[in-house]
């Protein structure tokens, strides 16, 4: 991929996920991302389980393409050295409480004062406004506020948080849009900007559609298990060996579903007629459709609807997307360098492509601290001055 963002310069005071996937976007497009860490311990992600070769799954797979610094946050002399790399960086990330940085001298207007162009980004749990601006943010918390824990699962079943980090790898996703949007309206203007964002605000712009669906109906969606308010059949349906995701999202498919399944006579049934009478009869129309997807195997049923111009899915486990054909053709799991210490590691890439190109593995997700030399003597340190920074516990 062409490295857009060559030229340009983070300073990355984020961990966990959230911060760091959104500044490992911006080292995939070109930029240098300097992370900065505690001397002892550095960023909480490295300790997250499970680990590989030593090395915490969470970090390898969120800091590929960024230098790190360990720079301890506590002392003056480290918060001088931050601030000397900001003064002249083009992007500044943090992610954490909200008046941390300014109790610092790292906050926007500190930072903003010693360099008008720089583009001032950052992190929250809540939000950096109002009573719960203070308390600690993760994934499942922003699910569980945001409403999505309470859609998720099968009714009747306990309270279920989607695996993924949907709230921190979006969170990371919306920061970097605004950060490349103040990019490009700095080109016009010359000048930075602050750009904020937080796990609540992502996990409520997730629920726009089921948010708009209240607001209309004033019905609250509970859990759905595989299905969609929104159209029906679009849900998991039983076969003779597995499970199928069926996805017949207008009237046009949902005949071509019935007539493969040998039940031509459906789509003209009144209870079924258009989307508007199946979504509310969605069990009795699923229960007659399952009593025939129930006479195939999975890949004899996927067979036939494919055939019909039907769309459907396996529902993969996470072994069978790695090898999966289609998936590797578009080559989403990008192989390290030879000599990468973790012989073997796989990153799964961006799922954007520029010119047929996808990111360029530029540096493998580094040790703690690993740059802290090559960084500060950049930055116009001594030798002298960085060993009496070492001495005394502000660098590593």
């Amino acid at each position: 991929m062409p490295s857009i963002l060559d030229g340009i310069t983070v300073v990355d005071l984020t961990q966990n996920i959230a911060g760091p996937y959104c500044t490992q976007l911006l080292g995939d497009f070109g930029a240098t991302v300097i992370k900065i860490e505690r001397p002892r311990g550095g960023d909480d992600g490295r300790r997250f389980a499970p680990h590989w070769d030593g090395e915490s799954t969470v970090h390898l797979a969120n800091n590929r393409n960024k230098q790190s610094v360990c720079i301890d946050l506590d002392d003056p002399r480290g918060v001088a050295i931050v601030r000397r790399l900001s003064r002249a960086a083009d992007i500044f990330v943090h992610a954490m409480k909200p008046g941390s940085t300014e109790a610092r001298g790292l906050g926007y207007d500190d930072l903003a004062a010693e360099n008008p162009r720089l583009i001032y980004a950052s992190i929250s749990g809540f939000g950096d406004r109002g009573p719960m601006r203070n308390l600690p943010g993760y994934d499942p918390l922003g699910q569980a506020y945001s409403g999505i824990v309470s859609m998720n699962g099968h009714p009747g079943g306990a309270p279920a948080r989607v695996v993924v980090p949907i709230i921190d790898m979006g969170s990371g996703l919306w920061l970097f849009s605004g950060v490349l949007a103040a990019l490009i309206d700095r080109a016009r203007t010359g000048k930075g900007a602050r750009v904020r964002t937080s796990l609540l605000e992502t996990g409520v712009t997730w629920t726009a559609l089921m948010m708009t669906n209240y607001q209309a109906t004033g019905e609250v969606q509970g859990p759905a298990g595989s299905s969609s308010p929104a159209a029906a059949p679009y849900e998991a349906f039983e076969t003779a060996d597995s499970w199928v995701l069926i996805a017949a999202g207008n009237d046009r498919l949902f005949g071509q579903l019935c007539e493969a399944l040998g039940l031509p006579e459906l789509p003209a049934d009144p209870r079924f007629i258009g989307n508007h009478e199946r979504v509310p009869r969605r069990a009795e129309l699923h229960e007659i459709l399952a009593r025939e997807t129930r006479r195939h195997s999975r890949d004899a049923l996927i067979a036939i609807l494919r055939a019909a111009g039907v769309p459907v899915s396996p529902i993969n486990t996470l072994d069978q997307v790695f090898a999966d054909e289609q998936v590797n053709t578009l080559g989403m799991f990008a192989p390290v360098a030879p000599d990468f210490r973790i012989p073997g590691l796989k990153f799964v890439d961006i799922p954007v492509s520029i010119d047929g190109e996808r990111a360029v593995q530029r540096r493998m997700p580094p040790r703690l601290g690993e740059h802290t030399v090559e960084v500060l003597s950049a930055a116009g340190y001594s030798a002298a001055e960085l060993d009496e920074l070492r001495a005394a516990g502000v660098t590593n």
